[in-house]
């Protein structure tokens, strides 16, 4: 254990989140390169498969933020927000389509609703629930 500016921290703890870290750099560089995808199959890469690690990238931000919370509980929350978000899609105040308009709201935020996103949305949290249960059980195996 080290102490940190009065903090008691375990060094499988600091071991873990540089794993988290690690994991979401290498989601987010796939998750990128779906969108940069030009071969068979592009449109599906660039509009579906990304979803998949959209999904699982939130799921691994929200337990980098409460590793104590299940992962069954984190996957259905990231479900949850993503949903709205794809249903927010159908609506397009002013301010919204401002964030539209950059890139990284284009993103985040989607443009254009599809009931397809949802079964990969629902795949990328059933993957993301079981890295977070795969990191569980290797830091706790230790």
């Amino acid at each position: 254990m080290n102490r940190k500016r009065g903090l008691l921290v375990k060094s499988s703890s600091v071991r873990r989140i540089v794993v988290i870290l690690l994991s979401l750099i290498f989601i987010i560089a796939i998750g990128l390169l779906t969108k940069l995808y030009g071969g068979p199959g592009q449109n599906w890469v660039n509009h579906s498969l990304g979803g998949v690690f959209y999904e699982i990238f939130f799921c691994l931000v929200i337990t980098l933020f409460f590793p104590a919370a299940p992962p069954l509980k984190i996957a259905a929350s990231v479900f949850l927000g993503t949903s709205i978000v794809e249903f927010l899609q159908l609506y397009h105040p002013s301010w919204l389509e401002f964030w539209r308009g950059y890139w990284l709201g284009r993103t985040l935020l989607g443009t254009t609703f599809s009931v397809w996103d949802f079964p990969h949305y629902l795949l990328g949290c059933l993957l993301g629930c079981l890295w977070i249960y795969g990191l569980d059980c290797y830091f706790n195996s230790r």
